[in-house]
């Protein structure tokens, strides 16, 4: 808020110089609307920018599952093995998950780790955006 008063208050000063020398009187909430428009116009070219961001990000998601369906298509083997792997690997998760479940204090200090990256993550990422 007082960036826009700053700005009003350089915008008033340079609109009193100007009007001095016109004859016209002003009304007095000019500023206000031309600081709206000014404002109006940031936000919609921010606006703008964020909807071809998900626009490419929608693009990208649907060019991904393309080239997955046609891989899986043209190459059956290697959608095989990948099941395979896939089939594989869940396996090994489940071994891995029973193994830490007998114990259980392992457990706890794994959860408390991934605990706190996410947080440390999400902190990150919403200090970014402000």
């Amino acid at each position: 808020m007082s960036a826009d008063k700053q700005n009003a208050n350089c915008f008033d000063a340079g609109l009193k110089c100007a009007l001095k020398s016109h004859s016209e009187p002003a009304p007095l909430d000019f500023t206000e609307k031309v600081l709206r428009q000014i404002r109006q116009s940031q936000e919609q070219k921010i606006l703008a920018r964020v909807v071809v961001q998900e626009r490419l990000a929608l693009t990208g998601c649907i060019i991904l599952a393309i080239v997955f369906i046609v891989l899986t298509v043209a190459l059956p083997g290697v959608a095989a093995g990948l099941t395979l792997q896939a089939e594989t690997l869940s396996y090994k998760i489940d071994h891995a998950l029973q193994t830490v479940g007998s114990r259980w204090q392992l457990c706890i200090t794994f959860m408390a780790a991934f605990v706190f990256a996410v947080y440390y993550l999400v902190d990150s990422l919403v200090a970014d955006t402000r």
